[in-house]
């Protein structure tokens, strides 16, 4: 359930804090007040587009908060899954921080991605904005809430085809791809050969390009390198005058002269006599690797060459060795294959036939399960709309074979509906007005509540091209969701206010030259006064208010509140 929503900041809302209750939340206001901010707000907050200049005149930074409770096992399962933290009393805290750069989100005062807050936005609520009942115009729509309806069983059916249509169309492509004929196949098989013949002759070794490479440097520096080691060894030796070798024989031999003196000087011909063992050991190794250090111009000439083969193979197959070694396996690969084409087809198109058995095996159990979910559907959307002052209707959800076959199936959804008895059923768009389609919306989203658990209904503006008894039976069915799932619902029609359990209103005014927005629940009088508006009164007349008072009770009753004959109904 939304609890509340905090807004900071926003457009003409300076800041204001709303609470929601249980039940139906009518939410009502002047024309231009504002009351599609106050969605777009909600909207804003799970991921909604952000521009600059929503942020109020002046501000910096805007702040949008929701904040819900639930303790539905899908809901924390959700939050599991996010690796986000599940609070004991069931507090989520959406917020979402406005600057002109750059937006952050956070979960519980934990930064996300926007994503995140998508997700988890999936699970808790949904919103119905004023004109998606267009969506229903567009029959991949219909699809979407057949399958929203149907549950888990079509879901995995719809997975399962997506991945037999991916392994299809594979084939399917790999059948194109390898297509040739004679000509080409001879010309394909020519180079195949070549380029695997020259690899193959070359006898690579795995990394004996980096070995080359270091024994080339070493070859192509041998001078330079014989003449470094021949100076270093001398003077580190202890045979040339001025050496490092000699200068530390003689200044060991002046420090043991006097070390007998003070223990202090024995540790310190010990440190000077390792020094100069270190130093023997370094001239003796340096002096075996100068004797080592032979090759000749033969040696030069094969490292040199190889290398030369190497760094073409790799100029024209890959950056190393063993990118060559693989395309040589490839092409001997593409030999094999080429070499039996036929039966390689063949089994190509084997393999393609049974794949495209295994998709239409798969889609038709889709569609089994379309089917007898449509019944089911179509069944309960009717009754929904009767509920909703259609006198007489038909709706039928048809599932038909398309024209091709896609990861969604082979099916056509479209929504039927015919509200003249005689009529045929026909599509929506043929027949239904934009008040029946509102109506088609609010029957779906009234039937789909009760199917995936969501808590919290909005709706902006359902009331879209409805009046009188209409709006009475629009009205009762908000209120029968409303036992159920808290809905919040932004209207203009009084008959719909009147079924409010709690009831705000949205206002505009001026304040030191500055416009702004705030929302207030009302008390039981002023909710009168609203609707007494609503109903068209200029003034807040006593004969406004005892037509709002009727109003509200005929709601009351309507909700079972009250009962008995209308014209004895008590009027508070």
């Amino acid at each position: 359930m939304l609890q509340s929503l905090h807004v900071k900041n926003l457009a003409l809302i300076e800041e204001t804090e709303v609470e929601f209750g249980e039940g139906l939340n009518i939410l009502t206001g002047e024309t231009g007040a504002g009351k599609s901010l106050l969605i777009g707000s909600v909207n804003l907050a799970l991921g909604g587009r952000f521009d600059k200049d929503m942020l109020r005149k002046g501000a910096e930074s805007g702040l949008v908060e929701l904040v819900f409770v639930s303790h539905r096992p899908d809901v924390l399962e959700k939050l599991k899954k996010l690796e986000l933290e599940v609070q004991e009393d069931g507090t989520i805290i959406i917020s979402r921080k406005l600057q002109a750069t750059k937006s952050t989100f956070r979960i519980n005062g934990e930064t996300v991605t926007a994503r995140q807050v998508k997700e988890l936005a999936e699970v808790l609520l949904d919103i119905h904005g004023q004109h998606e009942h267009q969506s229903l115009l567009k029959k991949q729509k219909h699809m979407e809430i057949l399958d929203g309806y149907c549950g888990e069983k079509v879901l995995a059916a719809v997975g399962e085809v997506e991945i037999c249509y991916r392994e299809c169309s594979r084939l399917r492509r790999l059948l194109e791809e390898e297509a040739m004929d004679e000509e080409s196949k001879a010309r394909e098989q020519a180079l195949a050969s070549f380029e695997w013949q020259e690899i193959e002759e070359a006898r690579l070794i795995p990394g004996e390009d980096e070995e080359l490479e270091a024994r080339y440097r070493l070859m192509a520096n041998g001078r330079k390198i014989r003449e470094g080691l021949s100076e270093s060894y001398q003077y580190t030796g202890g045979d040339f005058e001025g050496g490092a070798g000699g200068s530390l024989s003689r200044a060991l031999r002046a420090l043991r002269s006097v070390s007998m003196y003070d223990t202090r000087l024995g540790e310190l011909e010990g440190q000077l006599s390792e020094i100069d063992g270190l130093l023997a050991d370094y001239n003796r190794d340096l002096a075996e690797y100068m004797d080592g250090f032979e090759f000749d111009e033969e040696d030069f000439a094969m490292v040199e060459g190889r290398l030369n083969t190497l760094n073409h193979l790799k100029g024209k197959y890959g950056g190393t060795v063993e990118e060559v070694i693989r395309y040589g396996q490839e092409r001997a690969a593409l030999l094999e294959k080429l070499s039996d084409y036929e039966v390689y087809m063949e089994k190509l198109q084997r393999e393609q036939k049974e794949a495209q058995e295994v998709l239409d095996k798969a889609c038709e159990k889709l569609s089994r399960l379309r089917k007898k979910g449509a019944t089911t559907l179509s069944k309960k959307l009717k009754e929904a709309l009767l509920q909703l002052n259609f006198l007489t209707v038909e709706f039928q959800i048809a599932v038909r074979p398309g024209q091709s076959v896609s990861a969604k199936g082979y099916d056509d959804v479209e929504f039927l509906i015919s509200t003249n008895p005689g009529e045929p059923v026909k599509p929506l768009g043929q027949v239904a007005s934009g008040g029946e389609l509102s109506r088609v919306m609010l029957a779906i989203k009234t039937v789909l509540a009760g199917q995936d658990g969501i808590d919290t209904l909005i709706f902006d503006e359902i009331d879209a091209g409805i009046s009188g008894r209409t709006a009475w039976k629009v009205s009762g069915q908000l209120d029968v969701v409303a036992k159920s799932t808290q809905v919040l619902c932004i209207t203009h029609l009084p008959q719909i206010a009147a079924m409010a359990d709690h009831h705000l209103v949205i206002e505009k005014s001026s304040v030191q030259d500055n416009t702004i927005t705030d929302v207030r629940v009302l008390g039981e009088e002023e909710s009168l006064g609203e609707l007494a508006r609503l109903l068209g009164s200029d003034a807040l007349t006593e004969a406004a208010l005892v037509n709002a008072r009727e109003m509200r009770a005929q709601a009351a009753q309507q909700k079972g509140r009250l009962t008995g004959d209308a014209d004895s109904v008590k009027i508070p």
